[in-house]
C-alpha cells in the first residue's frame, strides 16, 4: 500500500460474511444459502465464479475427475441460481453474473471437459437471460464474462506461438476484475476480455471447420494446453513418488 492510502480510500462500516461451500453440491448450496438469508438477508447479486480443471487428456482422465469439473463448473450454476432467483423475481430486482471463458465459445484440444462445461455454463446463461426477458423482469440484469486465459496459476504451462505470444498474453487477474466489475455496473450483457476475442468467436461461427483449424494451427491455439497437461502429469508423477518413499 503507498502513502496516502488512507485518504483516498472512504471509512465504512462494511460487514463481510463468508462461508464454506462446495457447490457442486446442491444440498450444500441450499443450506448454505437459507443460512445466508437468516444472517445476511437476501443476495441481490449472484456471482458464479468458481471453476476446476482436470489437467487430464480424456482417456487419461478418471471419471470422478470429469462428474467434478461438470459439477462445478456447470451444474453448480443451477444450484445456486434455484436458490436465489425466487427473491428476485419477487422483488423484479437482481443481477447474476456467469464468470465463464473464452473456452465457453470456442474450444482446443485435450480439454474436453472443461471445454464441455464452460460451454454448459454460457448455454444457461444464455437461456436463463431469455427467460427473464421473456418474463419481462427488466429489474433482473445477466453478465456474462468470458475472459482469455488469466493468470492465476490455473492453467500454467499453457503456450500459444511463440511469435502470437506478446500480441496475446495472459491476462492480469486485477485487470479481469476490472473489466468484468465495469461490465456489471452498467448493466453489460456480456464481456469478453481481451476484445480480440469477439473477432475469434466470431470468425468460428462463419467458417468451416477446416478452416477453424488452420486458424487455431496459426495460432498455436490448437494444442495450447498440451504443455499445461505435460506439467501437471509431471507434478502428479512426482507426487506419487515422493508418497511412494
Amino acid at each position: 500500500a503507498g502513502d496516502g492510502e488512507k485518504d483516498v480510500l472512504p471509512h465504512s462500516n462494511l460487514q463481510v460474511y463468508t462461508y464454506t461451500c462446495d457447490v457442486g453440491k446442491r444440498e450444500n448450496v441450499y443450506l448454505t444459502a437459507e443460512r445466508v438469508r437468516k444472517e445476511v438477508g437476501e443476495v441481490s447479486v449472484l456471482v458464479n465464479n468458481a471453476g476446476v480443471v482436470s489437467g487430464h487428456h480424456l482417456l487419461e482422465c478418471p471419471d470422478e475427475l470429469i462428474e467434478r469439473t461438470m459439477m462445478v463448473n456447470c451444474h453448480a450454476h443451477f444450484w445456486t441460481t434455484k436458490a436465489f432467483l425466487p427473491k428476485m423475481l419477487e422483488m423484479n430486482h437482481g443481477h447474476i453474473v456467469t464468470v465463464a471463458s473464452s473456452l465457453g465459445l470456442f474450444s482446443t484440444a485435450g480439454v474436453e471437459d472443461y471445454c464441455a462445461s464452460k460451454f454448459g455454463a454460457v448455454g444457461f446463461h444464455e437461456s436463463l437471460s431469455h427467460e427473464l426477458k421473456a418474463a419481462e423482469k427488466d429489474g433482473i440484469k445477466t453478465t456474462l464474462v468470458c475472459p482469455y486465459l488469466v493468470d492465476t496459476g490455473m492453467f500454467r504451462g499453457c503456450r500459444i506461438r511463440k511469435e502470437i505470444e506478446p500480441f496475446l498474453p495472459p491476462l492480469k487477474p486485477e485487470y479481469c476484475v476490472k473489466q468484468a466489475m465495469t461490465a456489471i455496473l452498467t448493466d453489460q450483457p456480456m464481456i469478453c476480455t481481451p476484445r480480440l476475442m469477439y473477432m475469434v468467436t466470431f470468425m468460428k461461427s462463419i467458417l468451416p471447420f477446416e478452416a477453424v483449424v488452420c486458424m487455431y494451427r496459426f495460432l498455436g491455439a490448437d494444442k495450447c494446453m498440451y504443455p499445461f497437461i505435460a506439467q501437471r502429469k509431471q507434478a502428479t508423477n512426482n507426487n506419487e513418488a515422493k508418497n511412494g518413499i
